[in-house]
């Protein structure tokens, strides 16, 4: 993983130089978001995006080819991440994707109780301070898509398909093996190791102010290799469905309004208060399925 994710990063500037002879062909765009939620979270960033020419051919499946480098910034009340990414288009319905992501953080208390930007989960509670470590990821992945319209051409017709999967490793300097973390007030059930995330979307895009409806399901499956991990449910599917519409209120300007739920492990009872290595999950109803927030993302394109 950190050599396929080096090799990306080299990338960069190595094509810089190759396209220096056709620079005017490359496009450069940023983009500023703003997300809030119901569940007390506010994230904020900026995204710049170089978009090159890249083995472009002569058919509708290739002429569009291209590859886009994406440097992010994000900062919330308790983390800051900075977030390189590489996107190739070798084809009209195919994008293959590599990218790193480094983050900090420190707790608060927010309304009497406490919020973990970064730090250990273990037994015996929360340890950790400000900036006492670094979370990284590195990963890589791939979308299929597919526009209706691409087929019968139409305003009306953008009915869209898309499907991403991937595989990603991170870490905290932290933790030692076997030892969970927390990152950006999460459950705090994160290891050093490897991860399968994959998502499904369908979408409707429209030529007017409600620009997008769109339903998407996201799963995620941790690939530790802990003793037991089944006993506490950790080798089950994580899934989160969505809905969302999004409204261009200008150009350049649209706002996304996202309802999430999410499945969730039933416990024996007993324990569902214990540490979370030492719960038992109920094998004969193992899973539910809950609201979890109601989202809105602004963003701004330049």
């Amino acid at each position: 993983m950190k050599r396929i994710t080096i090799i990306f990063l080299l990338m960069f500037p190595a094509y810089m130089l190759f396209a220096q002879d056709n620079f005017s062909d490359v496009e450069s765009s940023g983009e500023m978001f703003m997300l809030v939620s119901s569940i007390m979270e506010a994230k904020a960033g900026y995204t710049h995006t170089f978009i090159m020419p890249f083995l472009q051919g002569d058919g509708p499946l290739t002429q569009g080819n291209n590859i886009k480098f994406n440097l992010s910034g994000e900062v919330t009340p308790i983390s800051l991440n900075g977030i390189f990414s590489t996107v190739w288009t070798p084809i009209a319905f195919l994008e293959l994707t590599a990218g790193t992501r480094f983050g900090t953080g420190w707790p608060i208390n927010l309304f009497g109780g406490d919020i973990y930007g970064i730090g250990l989960n273990l037994p015996t509670g929360y340890d950790g301070s400000a900036f006492d470590s670094l979370m990284w990821k590195g990963y890589i992945g791939g979308t299929i898509q597919f526009d209706f319209a691409a087929i019968f051409p139409g305003d009306w017709n953008h009915v869209v398909f898309q499907s991403y999967h991937e595989l990603n490793y991170h870490g905290s300097t932290r933790a030692q093996k076997g030892q969970a973390w927390f990152y950006e007030s999460d459950d705090g059930e994160n290891m050093n190791g490897f991860n399968y995330y994959f998502s499904f979307l369908l979408g409707y895009q429209m030529p007017i102010f409600l620009n997008t409806i769109a339903f998407q399901a996201e799963g995620e499956l941790y690939l530790y290799d802990t003793p037991n991990r089944s006993i506490w449910g950790d080798d089950l599917i994580r899934w989160y469905f969505a809905s969302a519409f999004i409204f261009d209120v200008t150009e350049k300007f649209s706002i996304a309004v996202i309802a999430q739920f999410r499945t969730v492990r039933n416990f024996l009872t007993g324990t569902e208060n214990l540490y979370y290595q030492d719960r038992i999950v109920d094998t004969n109803n193992p899973r539910r399925l809950e609201f979890f927030r109601f989202a809105a993302a602004l963003t701004y394109r330049f």
